[in-house]
């Protein structure tokens, strides 16, 4: 049931919608309550209990009067609203959630007002507001029930007169139940027990609850509220009332219209007038539950935490005694969120009935009732991985564990104080209520005004004396501003009054009476109410101006018309996210690169775009109107990156748009007037609710008020544009039927149906998750799949530039979240706050057991294979779940169980083995079973297949999702070193040792034991390994050794590297080099550890825009000889690659080592430059490097100096000359044997860190020495080709080049 939006044209603009009246049907009488019964048949079915047995018979454990009864609806009106359909049942569960309340005169029986909402699967809104008394029971039948059921119950429990209440049960849904069950508004300290006193018809007097309800299209909380205690007034007062109750519910319902935009409204009550009013088009939407209050509920800080929750979609589960502090609580927090909405399961109060509801793996915003004392360590949620809890009466909030903060977080917060301070609401320091777990924060910021309320006694002193004549100076008059609709200070004037004492001086100066600006205390207070409320909610709003300033810029509207545009909405790209984000300051971006990801970010893009076609969504026409107001105000150039804090302007014209409405009141409803009715029906006797006229309250006057007049005419003006306009768009009910596939887009159910909760409709429910968890899987694997390609993906059309870091770490935790939601979707018994990781221990334990059983043979096993693999080279790394939950266990950095579920997940899908370790895990049908119920996801094979398939298509790209985010942990590191064995010197007698090096650090200098060609080492995470330094110390006999390649893995993630040698270490051998730089690159997994991934990528089909790495024994190999084209190519791609590097964002960049020194590196390039032409064979075959050429040159020039030959060039070249002599000389210096190669290298390097290589060029080539060492066709001595690769290298000026440790080690310049 759901009222359309009051800007629609369909609903005439009507006050309220329907009148309804909850309480006791005396015709039935006593009957237990359906949805406890249910309930109590969901429950042992979880159990594995007989459902039927156990839903049957009465529970006499529990005091009668502390049982749930069922309540009915006696009557509403009118019977039905054409455009707001009545569904009894849901008006009937959320006025009266508990069911009916029995009392005794013994007991407190004050009335209670809560309000609640309904929403619709498309998001449309009906408010509810519900007064709720105590009325004596006359039925003699209710109370000799009531007397038989409280005898039967003292039979069943004949130890305790006065039992307790039900014993908590270890079921984390029986402690729920049990706190909503016995769960009371009323603080019991205020009133004695009625078990305690028991109850006995001849003595005591019953009451029963009974609720009297409005049911409306707008939150107008304070107006229902003063209508409702009027009627409760009116029934309790000594004389009836002016009119029959009738005349006021009839002009309520069918007179009063709904204020129009910018217009305020007065309607009167059975007392008094009561006035409301709405905002314009250009302010925020209406507003009415006091966010004052659920500040002083929560404090500033836990306020801005819980709103960050909300905009991320986390799952909130708001936790109070109080109906309508739930409901005030999670309407202040959605009304915060504009220009966005909360699109996923609303429910601010969830009935008993509705507890299977915690179970949905979907983002909700619910409230659940507490129990008084119940303990929070005692209430077991299904699933808390991504679930923020908030304790309102205890001020308390529990966070998730991955949560960036909301931008400027300080500053928004002081601002927000600032304007609780004018308030007069002052946050002061609190104490810490509970001792919860690490990410629980307490209400630091907890609001209170006692420190005030000696002001607040000498104001009220002085207007009681009258001394000043009704003159208050400032403080005072703002204390008595606070004073205002003060429940103490109505009921000192209620008093007064009965005893005949007038206080009309305390009236006029600001009491009761048309006092301050002519109006009433209650009033003042909502004004004041209103004015606070807008001005919060404009600190708010400013911030996503602020945030979102130029949003449109970043909107991709690629479609040509509305039609094309929602067929294919799924597959469109409708912002640029890495773009904007680009563009954002890099504080903002933890929460921005969350949030764009979220459902209701989408949903305003959506809008967005519609709007091209239709009419703008109301409030994406306040934002857009209010970021065109700002531009016009700044023009927001220079400071467009900034994070400088903007503080809203406009605090102070929204407080007054609301005071001028109020003050000078635009409408005025018809007043209550006599109906015609019968006579002698519905008498009045105090303390009792007539049975109303129904034929008099079933329909409304005739078309004769102007307000019916002018809605029929404003109806009749759009029936007929709309009939002009539709031949020109999609015919209507097809549109309507896009509309809502697009807006559902991505969205699972959006609200629980309240009215039929049979089995059938609850597995329907869950059945809709199962196909939603789905949908959200394909969705989510499918972007990172896409935006991981980036380049390639973009230019075969599939939308966005390359991925940045910052997005991958986003999209990879919402799969962590997604996964989390799926393995708590269902759950028999909850264990822990991560559901996927109590799986993986359960699974552990089972194994373990298996492994004991097995131990024997696996032992003969394992001799067996070792045999055969004493052939040097990496051993197999098999995949096993096993291995992997105990890497993560044995990381001590990690302190929770939620930590270790993601930290798993992310370490499976950079081994590219998640699909596969779930599959594995999922196999145990047995451990599933036992753990999950019926209709629980995992247990739906088909889906489960499909979602198991999506998984795996993410093994097509490679992720560094857990080396990059555990950057310091200890891993063990196994190396392998291979020689060349065809050669006799395979081994060695010198002393060999290693040095591996990574983007995050080295392992410092390792001895290798002699002739052992393996090893094992831990070490902290060295990140993606860069370069292997392999020497000897040259000592013994047989000091030369050839090695082929370096081997290390990673023994954690499994990543293997390859670092290629090819030559020879030693004196007198090669370039005689006693230590050599390898440079590594990933290795890929070989065919027999690769069959177990399920999918792998064929070498022929690897992505063509990757390099194609050419073997160093090919391409680079000494026998090889390039062509002067591929020479200049090669130099033209590595320096091209360098300049890509720096254009990355830095921390997406990489390993410079490797474009400088990799096997298609610049050193490389400029190697084979060199080499071209040069006549390095001499006399008796000893070959000559380019090193020695570059030596050589250099003496040439120290002697031309000495000479004074150089004295004649340019300084510059004389500088530059000096330059290449002192860097030459440095590397000849050093105290490591790196040979000449090795020297050369370093030679590049160094010229490229300090920008000196084009500058060294034209010395080398005008060297007499290069005639002797050059062939006439070389490349260095072709001037053209030389001038081009100086003018290359050129380019390379512009970037800061740093140089990795392990390259320039004893290099002192």
């Amino acid at each position: 049931m759901s009222g359309t939006n009051a800007a629609s044209g369909g609903a005439p603009c009507r006050f309220a919608h329907y009148f309804v009246i909850c309480g006791i049907d005396t015709e039935t009488g006593l009957e237990p309550d359906e949805l406890a019964a249910l309930y109590r048949w969901l429950e042992a079915d979880r159990q594995g209990r007989d459902p039927d047995a156990t839903a049957t018979g009465e529970n006499f454990e529990q005091s009668p009067l502390k049982r749930t009864f069922k309540s009915k609806v006696l009557a509403h009106y009118p019977e039905n609203v054409e455009w707001n359909p009545f569904d009894r049942d849901a008006v009937n569960m959320l006025c009266m959630p508990k069911g009916l309340s029995f009392r005794t005169q013994a007991d407190a029986r004050e009335p209670q007002f809560h309000s609640f909402l309904i929403t619709r699967e498309d998001g449309s809104r009906t408010y509810g507001f519900v007064h709720t008394f105590y009325e004596e029971v006359t039925s003699s039948q209710i109370c000799s029930a009531m007397q038989t059921l409280y005898q039967m119950h003292q039979a069943e429990n004949p130890s305790s007169a006065a039992p307790s209440s039900t014993s908590s049960s270890s079921s984390s849904m029986d402690s729920l139940a049990s706190s909503l069950d016995e769960a009371d508004p009323v603080p019991s300290s205020s009133c004695r027990s009625v078990a305690c006193s028991g109850y006995d018809a001849s003595r005591d007097t019953l009451y029963v609850s009974k609720a009297l309800c409005l049911i409306t299209p707008m939150p107008f909380m304070h107006a229902c509220r003063r209508f409702l205690s009027q009627l409760h007034r009116a029934i309790t007062a000594p004389s009836p009332p002016p009119l029959p109750l009738e005349s006021y519910i009839h002009n309520i319902l069918y007179e009063v219209p709904l204020p129009p935009p910018g217009r305020s409204l007065k309607f009167h009550g059975v007392y008094e007038p009561i006035v409301c009013q709405r905002p314009g088009p250009g302010e925020l939407p209406v507003a009415d539950f006091p966010l004052g209050q659920t500040f002083t509920l929560l404090g500033v800080e836990n306020l801005v935490q819980l709103f960050t929750c909300t905009l991320l979609e986390m799952q909130i589960l708001l936790y109070s005694q109080d109906y309508q502090q739930l409901m005030t609580v999670a309407e202040g927090i959605t009304t915060l969120l504009f220009p966005f909405q909360w699109q996923h399961v609303y429910v601010p109060i969830l009935p008993a009935s509705l507890l299977h509801f915690l179970d949905a793996p979907v983002p909700y915003l619910m409230g659940l009732q507490s129990k008084e004392g119940t303990d929070r360590s005692k209430l077991e949620l299904p699933q808390e991985a991504n679930l923020c809890f908030v304790d309102i009466d205890n001020h308390c909030i529990e966070l998730p564990e991955d949560f960036p903060q909301f931008p400027n977080k300080p500053e928004f917060i002081q601002e927000l104080n600032e304007v609780l301070l004018r308030f007069g609401i002052y946050p002061v320091e609190g104490t810490p209520l509970t001792s919860t777990p690490a990410f629980t924060t307490t209400n630091t910021g907890s609001i209170s005004t006692r420190k005030h309320g000696l002001k607040s006694q000498q104001a009220l002193r002085e207007l009681e004396d009258d001394g000043r004549n009704g003159n208050l100076e400032g403080e005072q008059l703002a204390m008595l501003e606070l004073l205002q609709g003060n429940a103490t200070l109505e009921k000192l004037q209620a008093l007064t009054k009965r005893t005949g004492v007038h206080v009309e001086a305390l009236r006029g100066i600001g009491g009761g009476g048309e006092g301050l600006g002519g109006r009433t205390g209650f009033e003042e207070e909502e004004l004041r109410n209103a004015k606070l409320n807008v001005q919060l909610r404009e600190v708010f709003a400013c911030r996503f101006t602020t945030m979102f300033a130029d949003y449109e810029a970043f909107v991709i509207q690629s479609a040509p018309d509305l039609e094309s545009w929602l067929t294919n909405r799924e597959q469109m790209h409708n912002f640029d996210k890495a773009s904007f984000l680009s563009d954002q300051p890099e504080p903002y971006l933890p929460f921005l690169s969350h949030f764009i990801e979220t459902q209701m970010f989408a949903t305003f893009i959506d809008n967005k775009i519609m709007s091209q076609w239709e009419e703008k969504e109301p409030l994406l026409r306040v934002f857009d109107g209010r970021i065109d107001k700002a531009r016009l105000y700044n023009v927001r150039a220079p400071n467009l990156r900034s994070s400088n804090y903007q503080k809203c302007t406009i605090l102070k014209e929204s407080a007054q748009a609301i005071e001028q409405r109020l003050m000078k009141i635009d409408h005025t409803a018809i007043h209550p007037h006599l109906l015609d009715m019968k006579i002698g029906q519905g008498k009045y006797v105090q303390g009792f609710f007539p049975k109303l006229q129904s034929d008099v309250l079933s329909v409304g006057p005739t078309n004769s008020n102007r307000w019916s007049n002018r809605t029929a005419t404003a109806q009749r003006r759009k029936d007929r544009h709309r009939q002009r306009t539709e031949h020109l768009t999609l015919d209507n009910d097809l549109k309507e039927k896009y509309m809502q596939e697009a807006r559902s887009l991505g969205k699972n159910l959006r609200q629980p149906k309240l009215s039929d909760l049979s089995p059938a409709v609850i597995a329907q429910t869950n059945w809709k998750f199962v196909e939603g968890l789905l949908k959200e899987c394909r969705m989510k694997t499918k972007r990172m799949l896409v935006e991981k390609m980036g380049r390639e993906a973009v230019e075969l059309g599939h939308g966005e530039a390359n991925i940045t870091g910052l997005e991958e770490n986003t999209l990879i935790a919402s799969l962590c979240d997604l996964l989390e939601r799926i393995w708590s979707h269902g759950l028999q018994v909850k264990q822990g706050k991560s559901a996927l990781w109590s799986h993986l221990m359960h699974y552990q334990a089972r194994e373990e057991k298996l492994e004991q059983q097995q131990a024997e043979s696996t032992v003969s096993n394992c001799q067996e294979r070792r045999k055969s693999d004493l052939s040097i080279g990496m051993p197999i790394q098999r995949p096993s779940v096993m291995q992997d939950i105990r890497h993560i266990q044995s990381m001590g950095e990690i302190k929770t169980d939620v930590g270790r579920a993601r930290a798993w997940i992310r370490l499976s899908l950079e081994k590219k083995l998640l699909s596969q370790h779930l599959k594995r895990l999922l196999s145990h049908t047995a451990l599933t079973k036992k753990l999950y119920k019926r209709y629980a996801f995992l247990r739906c094979e088909d889906e489960k297949e499909q979602f198991l398939f999506h998984l795996l298509s993410l093994n097509t790209v490679d992720y560094f999702c857990f080396t990059s985010v555990f950057t310091t942990i200890m891993i063990p590191y196994h190396a392998v070193i291979i020689p060349i064995k065809k050669l006799s010197n395979a081994m060695t007698t010198s002393n060999p040792w290693v040095c591996v090096s990574g983007e995050l650090g080295d392992s410092g200098v390792m001895q290798i034991p002699k002739n052992v060609l393996e090893m094992t080492f831990d070490c902290h995470n060295l990140g993606k390994l860069t370069t292997v330094q392999l020497g000897h110390d040259n000592s013994g006999l047989l000091a030369k050794w050839l090695v082929d390649c370096v081997m290390v893995r990673n023994e954690i993630t499994g990543h293997t590297y390859k670092f290629p040698c090819g030559r020879w270490l030693g004196k007198g051998v090669d370039d005689g080099s006693l230590e050599r730089v390898l440079i590594g690159e990933l290795a890929l997994p070989s065919a027999e550890e690769d069959c177990g991934r399920g999918c792998r990528t064929p070498d022929m089909q690897r992505s063509p825009g990757q390099t194609r790495r050419v073997s160093i024994t090919s391409m680079g190999g000494r026998g090889y000889k390039p062509t002067s084209g591929q020479i200049q190519d090669a130099i033209g791609e590595a320096v091209n690659n360098i300049c890509k590097h720096f254009h990355k964002p830095e921390k997406e960049r990489g390993s410079l080592t490797i474009l400088l020194c990799g096997e298609v590196g610049l050193v490389w390039a400029l190697e084979q430059f060199f080499n071209n032409g040069f006549k390095s064979a001499r006399l008796f075959q000893k070959t000559v490097f380019v090193w020695d050429f570059v030596e050589k040159a250099v003496a040439y020039m120290e002697s031309a100096d000495q000479m004074g030959d150089m004295q004649e060039t340019t300084e510059p070249l004389g500088l530059t000359c000096v330059s290449l002599c002192r860097y030459v000389s440095a590397i000849n210096s050093t105290s490591r044997n790196i040979g000449k190669d090795g020297k050369f290298q370093l030679l590049v390097c160094l010229g490229a860190r300090d920008h000196l290589l084009p500058q060294w060029l034209p010395l080398l080539v005008e060297c007499p020495v290069i005639q002797r060492m050059y062939e006439e066709s070389a490349l260095l001595r072709d001037r053209t080709t030389v001038n081009a690769l100086i003018a290359v290298l050129q380019t390379l000026d512009d970037f800061p080049i740093t140089l990795e440790a392990s390259l320039i080690k004893g290099i002192d310049l």
